[in-house]
């Protein structure tokens, strides 16, 4: 438990910040934080957010001039007033979070701040900020305040806020947010007081904006509970203790749903209603009647006792209240004339003179009294139609947040019903192209239709099943729709000959289940059919008619927005993953060094930079490089394609590993100066890249390592002993200036190296070292093939959703037979060349090879009589037999030899010329003792004159 330091703050080492760092690492810190933080930070981390990562929106479709804003700008400007001087930032954000207005206590702040502390229009939804002010307090619905590290992002570690909802009294909907930001070393517990009242004062402005009849029902409301007997059953009427008592918005929504049937019936009623887990809440319907004659009904839920509230932190409470003159505009009724609902769940309550109410501390008990609040207030005559309208606009103003959270097209059809059901209809089907599931677009939405999407009440109605193709005929409401652009009702089933006509048995089993009704609506947009969605209506004996037809269209047409978009971005991380898979090796060359199997994976939500690739170098040896790009998208793939091809140039240079990095280095740093020139206005350029560049010797089981800011591999023994080596780490790619360091390591035969990326262990809901042990116990079995131990890999170690691409390289090591490898010492004088000829003569007869005897009897005289007449002693000679006949000649000189063409009538340079025409290959590599020449010799060569001299000379010119 975390210590709570003065009004519930914490120490640098203690509480939030703590409790934070080990919750991003996947640990339990159940209690450790208030409930409303964690539920916030869990939610925040399902959506994929990361602390670094929370880019916020930024929207220009602000209603400036609207009611809010007529509302609230004079209590704002006193509340600039009353902070005048002080380090506070006032916003004020409408009900999608995004910010519409920001007064600052000291005007020189908006110089030093952020666009986003500063500039109105961005939007600090949950969704897309994490645990912040504005967006917990859309999402709990009530007052709350956040400190420092209950913050989820970065930025904001050193901030504190209090924040609330301001609502509309008739209607109980959320309007806006009004939210304080100040420095943490600025907290104050009585701003929870000048917030409410600001809430408050806001709240009644709105209420002036509404009508003179419901304005007078309220006050007739308001009178009845003022006179009400202190014995009243109904408890006092405080809207913000059932707020405190765990009622979230599904208890609002369920309550305001019952409440409407009761104002359409215009009875005095007590209806006790059940809520998700046990509890219930009993809903008054009380007569009233205004001054002037209006006749309504209240609707006031009443809980049993208040002793089932939630306990929550004592720093939370509100302390005694300041003086509201300092914040209220003169004009405002004081605050025990009209209503408080700043935080609570619905329209307007009563409050006794003299009381104040402040939520119970951690661990205090409260009193058993009974506690209300007023739900709906309408006119019984014009209620049924009224409140069916309001329920249609909060059912769509919820489904602006609620649709569209994931940019996956099912994903998005599915909350499109889960949003439906049961508000407009009992049942939803949704069926789509599969070039809409995809990513493309249709060519005809009518053909190829998939059900994607079947959802209702229960899951014994006998809908075709998702997964499977649906064949409709054109006289189907569902075809006609798509075909006119329009939604088509059906108010009766049993006379839809159409619907009927389909699938005689099928439709009678539906209406068997009293499916009675249907609404098909089109998915349009930008003008295009993405697919159709059917609404069915069992239960409720009303058939859908033209208002639900609006409603299902204007439903649809937001989620048909939502699921273009979805297409578009599967479309786009298709392309994506189709150049990342074409720019990653697909097989490797043949060699003997090692057998080698690899993985790539995709992240879950895009495709990132990484990369891996096997180069065989001189001498039996290979390159094993794995690297990772930072970040996503089209441009980390295109920058991973470039790397991996200017790797393997590097590497042809027969460079060391330290080398090739710095090369590698240099390039990203070009680049990346070049895009920051060339788009500095689209945005940055490469941030960099990460590497692992390893080369395995077979001759020696020797194994040179360098990296650049990248994990170092695991080395699996040939005994199942698995190690993480001490390679020197080296700075990412890109950073310019600084040097890479290599480490040798003897692999025996047998032995396992494993190369990856980190995505393979960072994940946000596990530690790291929990996943470097499954790594090494996944990888701690040496008897298997490299393939199986990729899929073993995959199979325990993989995150179940990865948020970051995936390369793995396994390679098992072999070793050269030593009697395929013959080395000669050769002294500095020529006389001695011919002695090297006989040798290597005898050697390659042992190794059955006479077929290119003649030919290396002349390469060895030409690199051998070069390095004694260039190059500096020792000079060695060795011969390897493998796939090919290989040549090297060393010795101490870095003079490396060049390639000419002689004219016909200079009497030399043709000697590496012929070098040239009796190879396949041959270069120069660079060692700390000099360098060595090498050549290699085919062993089968095919068709024609394979094997014979004369085929090595054809291309010489005649001397």
């Amino acid at each position: 438990m975390w210590e709570v330091i003065g009004m519930g703050l914490a120490g640098e080492d203690h509480g939030p910040a703590r409790a934070r760092e080990q919750f991003l690492r996947g640990g339990s810190v159940e209690g450790a934080v208030r409930s409303p933080i964690l539920d916030s930070w869990q939610r925040s981390r399902s959506l994929g957010l990361t602390p670094d990562g929370c880019e916020l929106p930024f929207s220009q479709d602000l209603d400036l001039d609207g009611r809010l804003i007529r509302a609230a700008v004079p209590v704002l400007d006193r509340l600039e007033n009353r902070f005048a001087g002080r380090n506070m930032n006032v916003s004020l954000a409408d009900g999608r979070g995004a910010v519409l207005q920001r007064r600052f206590g000291e005007p020189s702040l908006v110089r030093h701040l952020a666009a986003i502390q500063s500039v109105p229009g961005f939007v600090f939804a949950e969704r897309f900020g994490g645990t912040n002010g504005i967006g917990l307090a859309l999402a709990e619905r009530q007052l709350i305040n956040v400190y420092g590290a209950e913050h989820f992002a970065e930025r904001s570690q050193s901030n504190a806020c209090a924040a609330i909802p301001v609502r509309d009294l008739l209607s109980g909907r959320i309007e806006g947010v009004l939210c304080l930001g100040y420095p943490l070393t600025d907290a104050d517990a009585t701003l929870n007081t000048v917030i409410r009242k600001a809430a408050g004062a806001i709240e009644r402005r709105l209420l002036e904006q509404s009508s003179t009849r419901e304005r007078d029902l309220l006050e007739a409301y308001l009178e009845a509970r003022r006179r009400a007997p202190s014995g009243d059953t109904s408890g006092n009427g405080q809207l913000g203790e059932l707020a405190e008592s765990g009622l979230d918005w599904r208890d609002q929504m369920i309550l305001k749903e019952k409440a409407t049937e009761l104002i359409t019936s215009a009875q005095r009623a007590a209806v006790e209603v059940s809520l998700p887990g046990g509890r219930r809440v009993t809903l008054l319907s009380r007569p009233v009647t205004s001054a002037s004659g209006v006749e309504g009904i209240a609707i006031e839920a009443v809980l049993p006792s208040t002793h089932q509230r939630l306990a929550v932190p004592a720093d939370a409470g509100t302390p005694p209240a300041t003086p509201e003159e300092q914040i209220l505009p003169p004009a405002t009724p004081h605050p025990e004339q009209l209503p408080d609902v700043g935080s609570g769940p619905a329209v307007a309550t009563s409050r006794k003179p003299g009381t104040h109410h402040a939520p119970e501390a951690a661990g205090h008990p409260a009193s058993d009294t009974a506690a209300s609040g007023l739900v709906l207030l309408g006119e019984p005559e014009v209620g049924k139609y009224a409140v069916a309208a309001r329920r249609r606009l909060e059912l769509l103003s919820e489904a602006s947040t609620r649709i569209g959270t994931t940019l996956d097209v099912s994903r998005t059809a599915r909350e499109l019903a889960e949003m439906a059901v049961p508000r407009l209809a009992d049942f939803v089907t949704i069926d789509l192209p599969e070039a809409v599931l995809r990513g493309e677009e249709p060519t005809d939405p009518r053909s190829g239709l998939h059900r994607t999407v079947v959802h209702g009440i229960r899951d014994d109605c006998p809908f075709y099943p998702a997964g499977e193709p649906v064949a409709l005929r054109p006289t189907t409401p569902q075809l006609r729709c798509l075909a006119a652009g329009e939604p088509v009702l059906e108010p009766d089933l049993r006379a839809a000959t159409g619907w009927i006509g389909q699938d005689p048995g099928h439709a009678q089993r539906l209406l068997d289940h009293h499916v009675h009704s249907l609404i098909a609506v089109p998915l349009l947009a930008r003008g295009i059919a993405l697919g159709v969605a059917s609404f069915y209506r069992s239960t409720d004996p009303a058939p859908f008619g033209d208002d639900d037809r609006s409603l299902a269209q204007e439903l649809a047409t937001r989620a048909a927005i939502c699921i273009d978009n979805a297409r578009r971005y599967t479309r786009e991380h298709t392309m994506v993953l189709a150049l990342q898979r074409s720019l990653l090796p697909h097989s490797f060359p043949e060699q003997n060094a090692a057998e080698v199997a690899h993985r790539y994976l995709p992240a879950a939500s895009g495709v990132g930079g990484d990369w891996f690739d096997v180069i065989p170098l001189s001498g039996t040896r290979i390159a094993l490089i794995v690297g990772d790009v930072v970040g996503h998208g089209m441009h980390a793939a295109a920058t991973m394609g470039r790397l991996r091809i200017a790797a393997r140039n590097f590497a042809e240079l027969d460079l060391g590993p330290d080398d090739v990095l710095t090369h590698l280095d240099n390039l990203v740093g070009r680049l990346d100066r070049d895009e920051d020139t060339a788009e500095a206005a689209a945005g940055p350029g490469i941030i960099g890249a990460t590497c692992l560049y390893a080369i395995y010797d077979p001759t020696s089981q020797q194994c040179v390592m360098a990296r650049s800011g990248h994990p170092p591999p695991a080395i699996v023994h040939p005994d199942g002993t698995v190690t993480f080596p001490d390679l020197p780490a080296g700075p990412p790619l890109g950073l310019g200036g600084l040097p890479f360091e290599t480490a040798t390591f003897h692999l025996p035969e047998g032995s396992q190296l494993v190369l990856y990326t980190d995505g393979l262990l960072q994940d946000r809901h596990r530690d790291f070292d929990a996943a470097l042990d499954r790594l090494r116990q996944a990888v701690a079995h040496p008897d298997r093939s490299p393939e199986d131990t990729c899929e073993a890999v995959l199979r325990t170690v993989v995150p179940p959703r990865p948020t970051d691409d995936i390369a793995l390289l396994v390679a098992r090591t072999h070793a050269l037979d030593p009697r395929r490898i013959a080395t000669w010492d050769v002294p500095a004088d020529p006389a001695r060349v011919s002695g090297i000829r006989t040798a290597v003569t005898r050697r390659l007869a042992e190794w059955g090879l006479d077929e290119v005897v003649f030919a290396t009897e002349l390469l060895l005289s030409e690199l051998v009589t070069n390095a004694i007449r260039y190059g500096t002693e020792p000079i060695q000679v060795r011969l390897i037999h493998d796939r090919t006949l290989i040549c090297e000649v060393s010795d101490a000189s870095s003079t490396a030899p060049h390639l000419r063409r002689a004219a016909t009538t200079d009497e030399g340079g043709r000697g590496l010329f012929l070098v040239a025409q009796l190879t396949q290959a041959w270069g120069t590599r660079y060692t700390a003792d000099g360098k060595i020449i090498w050549a290699e010799c085919a062993l089968e060569t095919p068709g024609g004159k394979a094997g014979t001299v004369e085929a090595y000379f054809d291309d010489i010119p005649a001397i």
